[in-house]
């Protein structure tokens, strides 16, 4: 039997083979924007690419979430700062009753608007949040709520890249120890002179907790 070869046909085709194989690799490489798509690219370099593009994909998140964490705290302070200006109004409307030129009139709308400041200052704290999460204290909504914990914020790669807060802000009229003061204004026509000058000691130092939460 004899059998005929044709060399330069089989070149032809490898060739053919090669050209297609190559164009198919470049179609890939130009569709996907990356010089290695698969491990026969170059495997070593594929490990450090699949590697580098984890990390850089963990950083992006990364600092999406830092991001978020700094909205967050933009939210506490703006709120922190207006209940401080509560509190500095508050304490302007003290000194006022404590004075005896003050008449008892005087005093009683005064302790009104105290009233009305104090529900403003627990009403911030009840409602200020971040996607539903509260930030003045423990829960949404509920007037007095219990202290709010530590919040945690992931800010790398690791399980240990880690920012947290602080504990203990609970910025309404319980933590911030005016509950007798809140009391006294509920009633109108309660509060005298003296105890006007009394609770400023009280204001000052709810003052002074929340600038310290800030």
């Amino acid at each position: 039997m004899r059998i005929n070869t044709n060399v330069a046909s089989l070149q032809s085709q490898e060739s053919a083979i090669n050209t297609n194989n190559n164009l198919r690799n470049s179609l890939e490489k130009l569709s996907s924007g990356l010089r290695i798509n698969k491990a026969s690219d170059d495997a070593s370099g594929l490990s450090i690419a699949d590697k580098l593009r984890t990390q850089a994909n963990s950083i992006g998140q990364s600092i999406s979430n830092g991001n978020s964490a700094v909205a967050l705290t933009q939210i506490a302070d703006k709120a922190m700062a207006e209940q401080s200006n509560i509190l500095d109004v508050i304490k302007t409307k003290l000194i006022q009753a404590g004075t005896e030129t003050t008449s008892d009139e005087g005093r009683k709308a005064i302790e009104k608007d105290i009233n009305k400041l104090l529900d403003q200052l627990n009403n911030i704290a009840a409602q200020t949040n971040y996607n539903g999460t509260a930030l003045l204290q423990a829960s949404i909504g509920l007037a007095g709520s219990a202290v709010k914990g530590a919040m945690t914020f992931q800010m790398g790669e690791t399980a240990n890249d880690l920012i947290k807060t602080t504990s203990g802000v609970r910025a309404n009229v319980t933590g911030l120890s005016l509950t007798s003061l809140k009391t006294e204004v509920a009633t109108t026509g309660s509060m005298t002179a003296t105890e006007a000058r009394g609770y400023l000691t009280k204001i000052d130092k709810a003052i002074n907790t929340l600038n310290g939460w800030r």
